[in-house]
């Protein structure tokens, strides 16, 4: 997951920018959140934990002086959810100082991290981001010949921002698993995770960087270098489609919220239930479920109301709301009482959520609950950049949807086909990652995986 924003415009406030960028791709990570600039060359950094707005105030982006910058905002795939591993790193190298925020997962982090260890390099964190800052920190070469070498050297998902020598970079991996978009402000050149945060600050988009891509903007204007050959086929992770990206972000040049619409419309197609209510599993339910609605012609309704507030805290709830449990992030409306149910969701991972809802409507009095999944079950681990639960805790995995419908307390559940849900992306194919949903993976991917791996190796 992660978002990622870098702006090179001497004229504007680098910090101000960045924070609104980061602001627009908060949904991307709430575990932390940071901001580097690069003044005549001399990096400042500040991250620390908590989301964008606890991160940041008026007295510390006052502080953050420069010409560049680059933010990120973390979720975490691998290394803990301590500061050490927010984001951007600083990495102080033989040749020089880079400061990196990374979208994506490695999947030969492990065998650079050792490498990198046997040349003398010094890794504080335990996060596979390091590795890319180490790389590049490390090597004699120049900058951008540099950053190639590093990228011929890592496998996986790598959507990157950086600062070093002055210079505002930007890098994606070779099969796109991760979206980076680059954008103008008149002049001044933006780069971002997702079309949303070029609409926050007033960018003009451009176009995608591209897959293998290699972007380097400095005081000669911005330049762009093919650092490694694409992939004969894209990889775009089709979770982004279905739950990550915001509604309001473009892939690939297709709107989101018009592809989730077209996932309600095909699933009411393919699923139809007869039922009083549409309702959505909000926010990432809300546009299938009104594609659903509309191709059936059944009310859409909210029925759930949900709690925005409720993202990230510090604050944890007692054992008696703990009980309570969903009821801190949704509570049902009273229309529901008496009335057959439609809830539409993105996917089902755990089922834990689900089964939730489905016995908060029954107690609420919904007479039946059809539950409609604008996605294939998810079945298979993501080794790039997605956070999802291990395949023995995905109740999908090994199951029937009979099996699932009746784990979940559900009337009955359908899920969209796998020939829906890329129709209505509106991408071939061939261009999407679909390994959630089948478990074939686009790259070779590691025997035995762990988040916290290489906590593992520093406690050795």
């Amino acid at each position: 997951m992660c978002g990622v924003f870098g702006v090179y415009a001497p004229e504007r406030d680098v910090a101000r920018l960045t924070y609104f960028g980061l602001f627009s791709l908060q949904h991307r990570g709430q575990e932390s959140a940071g901001i580097a600039v690069s003044e005549e060359g001399r990096l400042t950094a500040l991250r620390d934990l908590g989301l964008v707005t606890q991160v940041f105030d008026e007295q510390k982006l006052h502080g953050l002086r420069g010409q560049v910058a680059i933010g990120h905002t973390r979720y975490s795939t691998t290394g803990s959810s301590d500061w050490t591993n927010a984001q951007p790193l600083v990495q102080h190298g033989k040749r020089r100082t880079v400061a990196l925020g990374h979208n994506g997962n490695l999947v030969n982090a492990d065998a650079v991290r050792e490498e990198l260890r046997a040349e003398g390099a010094s890794l504080r964190g335990t996060s596979d981001s390091e590795v890319i800052a180490a790389l590049i920190a490390n090597a004699e070469a120049p900058l951008d010949e540099a950053i190639a070498a590093a990228m011929r050297r890592l496998e996986g998902a790598y959507s990157v921002v950086a600062l070093s020598e002055g210079t505002l970079v930007a890098f994606r991996d070779p099969h796109g698993f991760r979206p980076l978009v680059l954008g103008r402000i008149h002049d001044d050149w933006v780069v971002a995770s997702e079309t949303c945060a070029l609409d926050l600050v007033g960018a003009e988009f451009v176009r995608e960087v591209d897959r293998g891509e290699l972007v380097l903007v400095d005081g000669d204007g911005m330049r762009s270098v093919r650092a490694v050959d694409p992939s004969p086929t894209g990889a775009l992770c089709i979770f982004e489609f279905f739950y990550l990206a915001r509604p309001d972000t473009r892939l690939a040049g297709i709107e989101v919220h018009g592809a989730r619409v077209r996932m309600g419309e095909r699933l009411a197609h393919e699923a139809p239930a007869e039922a009083d209510l549409v309702l959505p599993i909000p926010d990432s339910g809300t546009p299938a479920a009104i594609g659903f609605s509309r191709a059936l012609g059944i009310p859409f309704s909210e029925g759930l109301i949900k709690n925005r507030y409720i993202g990230r805290t510090f604050i944890q709830p007692d054992q008696e709301l703990r009980r309570q449990g969903v009821r801190l992030k949704f509570n049902p409306l009273a229309e529901v009482a008496g009335k057959r149910l439609v809830v539409v969701d993105d996917s089902i991972v755990r089922g834990n959520t689900t089964r939730a809802i489905v016995k908060m409507l029954f107690d609420a009095g919904a007479a039946e609950v059809h539950v409609r999944i604008s996605s294939p079950p998810v079945i298979g681990q993501c080794f790039y950049g997605i956070d999802l639960a291990d395949p023995e805790e995905m109740v999908a995995a090994g199951k029937t949807v009979d099996e699932v419908r009746d784990s979940i307390g559900a009337t009955s559940l359908a899920y969209l086909s796998h020939e829906g849900l890329v129709e209505a992306t509106l991408r071939p194919e061939s261009d999407l990652c679909r390994a959630c949903l089948t478990r074939r993976y686009p790259t070779e991917v590691p025997a035995e995986y762990a988040k916290l791996r290489f906590e593992a190796t520093s406690r050795a």
